[in-house]
């Protein structure tokens, strides 16, 4: 959420962030609202403050006709502050509404576009050559990861389908190794770094969900339970909310989080998407790399790239070949200010897909869920925030097996994680 403040001194500036991000935006009626709320504001103040007033006036009356009379006024002053009171929740219904739908400004380097096809390759890289290099080619041609689980008994979509529905799945043997393995290999750099691990709540309340900005814009891609909690797909929201409503000091700061949960999405709007394997699917597990900062957009940037830096470097090991895109306007959320989405080569579509998102937001999400600190002149500041994916999977064996497959149909193990399967080769049965 924007300071109303900012809005009102900058409409031009948050109208352009808007259409850039092609979010629609009515400034005007907001501006309007925020008038009239702010004359209610000032009417109840008013009001409120004849009653207290009334109290000394009263007891200071000399006879019983003073007293009355001054009572007689109360009993109409108090029947506008009703009113006034009344007519507020009104507005400010009104007014909270089109407040969260005010997107963040993106940043100047944030690149025009629509979509996800609009955004801007800034770097490959891949095992043989590094920086620059391009994916390595096949002398054969590559199987999809769908195929390449089923051929080894690591997976099966169809008793998958039967027990969980559409999108469905049981990875098996050797594809939950794989997995077990990639959750120590994170585990394990991770425990190198300053971040505090943490395993965080998926069912969470809504309001979390609506700080993090995922409602109520995103809520049909939300599961929600009978009993109003929603289910979350990141790490993130329940994360973000562990600070909610509270004051920070500043040499708490920067915090970094390592947060684990499982995660679940519906996947709205995507039914004829990817409906092979496991690369859509609407139940998986996630770690996060959650932040808190001060509030400077110079530390934003650093952190910001940091956070990627720590992703590239889990994709380096593993060898698997990427690039790293900036997100368009029209690809970023209500309240990124930039996007990084990292891709990784998938060699049986010949292109690469997400597995990596990097974000940071200033202080959208913590003005919404109320998370300051106290700077060293006891000053109050919404701190700044940021997230990245450290690793979601299944999906990333999308990728792993369709790169590290030989002509003989067998899968090589990634170094890094043959200590943790035990085994070099994944070999055909």
């Amino acid at each position: 959420m924007l300071d109303v403040k900012f809005i009102r001194e900058n409409k031009d500036i948050v109208a352009a962030g808007a259409k850039k991000k092609h979010i629609a935006l009515d400034i005007d009626t907001l501006i309007t609202l925020d008038d009239r709320r702010r004359l209610l504001q000032a009417q109840i103040d008013e009001k409120r403050a004849e009653q207290n007033n009334a109290s000394i006036v009263i007891a200071s009356a000399k006879t019983d006709l003073e007293r009355q009379d001054v009572i007689a006024r109360m009993q109409v002053v108090k029947e506008t502050l009703r009113l006034a009171e009344e007519s507020m929740q009104e507005v400010m219904k009104e007014w909270r509404a089109l407040m969260l739908q005010v997107p963040n400004v993106p940043d100047i380097s944030v690149p025009e576009g629509e979509s996800d096809a609009d955004n801007k390759e800034v770097r490959q890289w891949s095992p043989a050559s590094g920086v620059g290099g391009q994916p390595p080619k096949f002398d054969f041609e590559p199987k999809p990861h769908s195929e390449l689980l089923l051929m080894h008994d690591m997976a099966d979509y169809e008793r998958g389908a039967k027990v969980a529905g559409f999108r469905g799945y049981f990875l098996k043997g050797d594809g939950a190794r794989l997995v077990w393995a990639l959750e120590q290999f994170v585990q394990t750099r991770f425990a190198q770094k300053d971040f505090t691990p943490m395993i965080v709540p998926s069912m969470v309340r809504r309001e979390p969900f609506v700080g993090t900005g995922y409602l109520p814009q995103s809520e049909e891609d939300l599961y929600k339970t009978q009993d109003g909690e929603y289910l979350a797909g990141t790490a993130e929201v329940a994360t973000m909310g562990y600070y909610m409503d509270e004051i920070l000091d500043k040499n708490q700061l920067p915090i970094k989080f390592f947060s684990f949960s499982p995660c679940f999405r519906r996947e709205a709007g995507s039914h004829g998407k990817d409906t092979k394997g496991i690369f859509r699917i609407h139940e998986f597990v996630k770690y996060e790399q959650v932040m808190l900062c001060e509030a400077s957009h110079e530390e934003s940037v650093k952190w910001h790239e940091e956070l990627t830096a720590n992703s590239e470097n889990l994709l380096q090991e593993l060898k698997l070949p990427y690039r790293v895109v900036v997100n368009c306007g029209g690809d970023l959320g209500l309240g990124q200010v930039k996007k990084y989405d990292i891709e990784a080569w998938m060699p049986s579509e010949q292109t690469y897909r997400e597995t990596h998102s990097s974000s940071y937001f200033h202080d959208f999400q913590t003005r919404r869920l109320n998370i300051r600190y106290r700077d060293e002149s006891g000053t109050l500041r919404y701190a700044h925030s940021l997230n990245n994916t450290a690793l979601a999977m299944p999906r990333i064996l999308c990728q792993l097996v369709e790169n590290n497959q030989q002509k003989d149909g067998s899968i090589r193990i990634p170094e890094v994680l043959q200590g943790f399967m035990g085994k070099e080769v994944i070999a055909r049965q």
